[in-house]
């Protein structure tokens, strides 16, 4: 079965157009998008998730209309943004206290791994972290529910090469 489909995916700027994205991938596998600025990477990833509205498309996860069943589709992605800019006044511990209430198979051990490979300390607040630690904890939180798919923007943004 494919794990995500994504089929006619439209969406319109002024200035630019995303126009009828279609792909595929199959479990086990690994894409990337290649493109300059401005190509509609992070547009054609934020209009799968519904994060802007899109103008036409289709989405599926597992063979489920992600628009159709877009909770329990979440449940299965796990997702970070290039930037991790939300909630600045907030401790980690906040965060992902509500965070792992919308995922059903949410792995505490396997969060407490990631804040301890990670050098990530929960008391701490968004705003006190760098660039390169909001990352990690996004990958953190995005890895602690056993995600079927992992969708990255720009992941090692802020991140060091070590």
């Amino acid at each position: 079965m494919t794990l995500l489909d994504v089929r006619g995916l439209e969406k319109r700027y002024p200035t630019f157009t995303l126009d009828k994205v279609s792909f595929s991938l199959e479990p086990g596998y690994i894409m990337g998008f290649i493109g300059r600025n401005g190509a509609g990477k992070t547009t054609t990833m934020k209009a799968m998730l519904n994060l802007i509205h899109r103008d036409g498309g289709e989405v599926f996860i597992n063979g489920k209309s992600f628009f159709e069943n877009e909770r329990a589709c979440k449940a299965d992605i796990g997702f970070v943004m290039g930037e991790f800019d939300c909630y600045k006044s907030s401790s980690l511990k906040k965060i992902t206290d509500v965070t792992r209430r919308f995922y059903p198979e949410w792995d505490e051990a396997v969060y407490e791994s990631y804040l301890k490979r990670f050098a990530l300390e929960e008391n701490k607040k968004v705003k006190e972290l760098s660039a390169g630690m909001r990352v990690k904890y996004a990958l953190a939180l995005a890895l602690s529910h056993n995600a079927k798919l992992l969708i990255l923007d720009e992941p090692t943004s802020g991140l060091d090469p070590v």
